[in-house]
């Protein structure tokens, strides 16, 4: 990969691209919602992946939950994930930090525009060392509208200065790939066994699996 430092750029989601946080999550949502009297079924989990919290709960509970109290189930959940992360550490996917090093040694741009909360990803990026890669950080409180919205991915991309279409999005759910879609960015998805099939400009079954010269390929040196 050329240098051409600013005129390219990387989006990448961070809960299973990144990191593999699944099973951490599913716990703190069962936990959370059992003691709402709720199931949450690995189904449930799935059905819901890359969907911010407001609108999973609403789903859930249905449109009559008053804001107030999805934010306070909402920041219950997260709590109870940020302490699972406490507990029991969490670990990068394989591929994850030596993509992260590899772009950022080629000049390339990089962003995490995930729909997790901030707290949650400031406890990611501090537990795997991910922050000396990364030039700009966008979460769900950040934006009016989620995934499969474009704004986070707009957002984004103007945080690091570089044009939509010159960027590509890295994601492992539907709704993650179709924000790129609209945001007219290129896009990688990583298929997973929530996902075993997505709809992207390439498709790897992990990280470890992406070609050397795949955001070349995409973007142009």
């Amino acid at each position: 990969m050329a240098e051409t430092r600013g005129s390219r750029g990387v989006l990448w989601d961070l809960d299973g691209t990144l990191i593999d946080s699944a099973g951490l999550h599913f716990r703190a949502w069962r936990e959370t919602l059992l003691a709402h009297g709720r199931e949450h079924t690995p189904e449930d989990f799935a059905h819901y992946f890359g969907k911010r919290n407001d609108h999973i709960l609403r789903s859930i509970f249905g449109a009559t939950l008053s804001d107030e109290e999805s934010l306070r189930i909402a920041d219950a959940k997260e709590e109870r994930f940020r302490g699972l992360v406490r507990d029991h550490g969490l670990e990068a996917v394989p591929g994850a930090l030596p993509w992260l090093a590899r772009l950022h040694e080629a000049g390339l741009l990089q962003a995490l525009a995930s729909s997790a909360p901030r707290r949650n990803i400031t406890v990611s990026i501090e537990a795997l060392g991910f922050d000396r890669y990364l030039d700009a950080v966008v979460s769900a409180e950040e934006v009016d509208e989620g995934k499969p919205d474009p704004a986070i991915f707009l957002a984004a991309a103007r945080r690091l200065g570089v044009a939509p279409e010159r960027c590509v999005v890295v994601e492992d759910s539907p709704a993650g790939l179709e924000g790129a879609r609209r945001a007219g960015m290129g896009s990688v998805g990583i298929l997973s066994d929530h996902y075993p099939s997505l709809d992207a400009d390439l498709v790897i079954p992990s990280l470890s699996a992406l070609p050397l010269d795949a955001f070349d390929e995409l973007l142009g040196e």
